[in-house]
């Protein structure tokens, strides 16, 4: 019996954290999962006044580097392109900000990392 989790299974775990991370400050969980063609946004929340669209990265150590540099300028376009899509159907009309909540595991926690505004 393979014992290792799935990717979609630690994807799914990581994003829990996430949500959990972000309750914690009082944010309102709009949608998880949020689909647009080939891209999806992880989370979308509400701070106060600001839509927040976050995008979750996992690893499981920083030997490949550390989870938020994974989100590339071509994620970053596909994410912005998503999150036109969920505001022009949504008619939102908040201020918007793009945010990476970083995951590493490591020998005993997660330690969670929140960038906001990352995408500038």
């Amino acid at each position: 019996m393979n014992t290792k989790l799935k990717t979609t299974e630690i994807g799914k775990r990581a994003e829990s954290l996430a949500v959990q991370f972000l309750k914690g400050k009082n944010w309102q969980i709009i949608a998880q999962n949020y689909r647009h063609r080939q891209t999806e946004i992880d989370i979308i929340a509400q701070e106060q006044n600001t839509i927040v669209f976050v995008e979750v990265k996992y690893r499981k150590s920083s030997a490949f580097g550390h989870p938020e540099e994974a989100v590339n300028i071509q994620k970053q376009n596909r994410i912005i392109t998503c999150a036109t899509h969920f505001i022009l159907h949504n008619n939102i009309e908040n201020d918007i900000r793009f945010d990476i909540v970083a995951i590493l595991k490591t020998s005993t926690k997660y330690e969670i990392e929140h960038f906001e505004d990352a995408f500038y």
